[in-house]
């Protein structure tokens, strides 16, 4: 949800003051707004991202009956290659080739044992002509033995060859399916990428126009201020005060949403000493007193009638390590209607107070009067240092506005987009307005 109008003053002073100032402070001296960082990029329009679907689609469709057909073609070859195909066929016959070598130099072998046995065999008194004719018998058998060996080593080299042939068309036909596998499976990534790219559009697109009918305007007739915060604490102590929220208007509020933050650092300006305080809040519905998260209150009060108020008994305790320093309480409303009208205070409302050391006598002390805080851009130009980066920001749950959600539970746009931001932001005008006034003293 956009941020709504209402408190458009206080949240644009939360998030553009602090950017004027910061530029002084070493702690923020690269801190640059996007916009002067990046450029912007153009997004496609929604008939862009349709196009591109129903590109991506036709070309999903296409790459799918591609890898349908490659399926088709692979089981063919490798069917083939284990029957019909000429490399089968060859390699057939260079198994059976080897197969009959392999019997002929075995054959051969034997019939090389078989002379030599003969030859063994003669009797002495054997003539030479029969010792001649085994000797013969031998040699002739070596040598069809050897041209067998030679024969069977031939024809296994060609069986070997032709067997590996089959296997690397096997492989060839199988990395050829796979190139068309992965094209499809790109195709069907592009276009589940396309058609979400173009769903996100849309999704924003309706929601840009259903937001373009829920903007809050200013209301200056609502009002907010605080009773009974002194402009001195002293650590250690407690002290009461109450904020009231005003409908000056002539119309009906159905929600009301109040906000009271509270920031104070040292006597340097630059340690933050929110850690020692602790708010407390109690409402007419919700009597017993409740403490927040952090050192900020932000709730839904309920409705209000024309012309009337509600208050909010706070209670803010010192712990009595509180250093001395300077602190300032911010003060906002907000409110909507079940009608979809709503709207909120034109200004961040500031109560600023001195915090004095545990066991301090305050003197004369007087309630801390309001003053708007600073417009956007009319930060400190000097070189003062800021306050610590770690400022104390709002804790929030879900985003929108402070009308937005109508609840005990409500989180609103000062908690969301300033929580932090008004914090330290709208409190570092103050420390440097403080800081400077000290100086000049």
């Amino acid at each position: 949800m956009k941020i709504r109008r209402a408190l458009a003053t206080a949240v644009a002073l939360a998030v553009t003051t602090p950017a004027a100032l910061l530029a002084v402070s070493p702690a923020y001296a690269d801190t640059k707004p996007v916009t002067q960082t990046q450029e912007k990029k153009s997004k496609p329009t929604i008939k862009e991202l349709e196009t591109a679907v129903a590109e991506a689609k036709e070309a999903y469709e296409k790459a799918a009956k591609a890898k349908a057909d490659a399926l088709v073609e692979l089981r063919k070859t490798l069917d083939e290659l284990g029957s019909t195909h000429p490399l089968a066929v060859t390699a057939a016959a260079a198994k059976q080739a080897a197969k009959d070598a392999d019997a002929a130099k075995t054959a051969a072998d034997q019939a090389v044992t078989d002379a030599k046995a003969k030859l063994a065999d003669l009797p002495e008194d054997a003539t030479p002509e029969q010792k001649t004719a085994a000797e013969t018998a031998v040699t002739e058998a070596e040598a069809t033995a050897a041209s067998a060996a030679t024969a069977k080593a031939a024809a296994d080299a060609k069986a070997t060859e032709a067997v590996t042939a089959v296997g690397d068309a096997r492989i060839a036909a199988a990395r050829a399916y796979g190139v068309v596998d992965k094209a499809a499976d790109d195709a069907l990534a592009a276009k589940i990428a396309a058609e979400a790219a173009l769903a996100q559009a849309v999704k924003e697109a309706e929601e840009e126009e259903e937001e373009e009918g829920d903007v809050c305007e200013p209301e200056n007739d609502l009002t907010a201020e605080v009773t009974g915060l002194p402009n001195k604490l002293v650590a250690g102590t407690t002290t009461d005060f109450a904020l009231r929220v005003t409908n000056g208007s002539d119309r009906n509020m159905d929600e009301i949403i109040a906000y009271t933050g509270v920031f104070a650092t040292d006597k340097t300006g630059i340690k933050e000493t929110g850690k020692f305080f602790r708010l407390q809040w109690s409402t007419k519905s919700s009597p017993k007193w409740q403490s927040t998260d952090e050192d900020d209150y932000i709730d839904g009060l309920g409705p209000l009638k024309p012309g009337s108020h509600t208050d909010v008994k706070l209670r803010l305790t010192l712990d009595k390590a509180t250093p001395a320093g300077n602190g300032v309480a911010f003060i906002a409303a907000d409110f909507y209607n079940k009608d979809g009208s709503c709207g909120g205070m034109t200004d961040l409302n500031m109560y600023e107070f001195d915090v004095k050391a545990a066991g301090s006598k305050p003197g004369k002390t007087e309630d801390a009067k309001p003053s708007k805080a600073p417009k956007p851009g009319a930060g400190n130009t000097g070189t003062t240092p800021l306050g610590s980066s770690s400022g104390t920001p709002a804790q929030t749950g879900t985003g929108g506005s402070l009308a937005a959600t109508g609840s005990s539970s409500a989180t609103g746009s000062i908690a969301l987009a300033g929580g932090a931001a008004v914090l330290l932001g709208a409190a570092a005008v103050f420390v440097v307005r403080r800081r400077k006034a000290g100086s000049a003293a």
